[in-house]
């Protein structure tokens, strides 16, 4: 495969699949913020924000993490 065909394949990529490809080739060390969001996620500290954005989701309407955080 040459690069332009590389290029072509990576151009019709969803953005999810891009987003995906890009994380997998220049990944970012976790620093102390990424670590303290993962460990309030599993402890359920942000499942207020989940909660939020899933009920947002289910009206098909967007919702910002001000909004959230404003009404919480």
């Amino acid at each position: 495969m040459s690069v332009a065909e590389i290029r072509q394949a990576i151009s019709q990529l969803s953005p999810k699949d891009y987003c995906d490809l890009m994380a997998e080739l220049h990944p970012w060390p976790d620093d102390e913020w990424d670590l303290q969001m993962k460990s309030d996620a599993a402890s359920g500290r942000l499942d207020f924000v989940r909660r939020h954005a899933e009920k947002a989701k289910g009206e098909d309407r967007l919702v910002t993490l001000d909004r959230i955080l404003a009404d919480s």
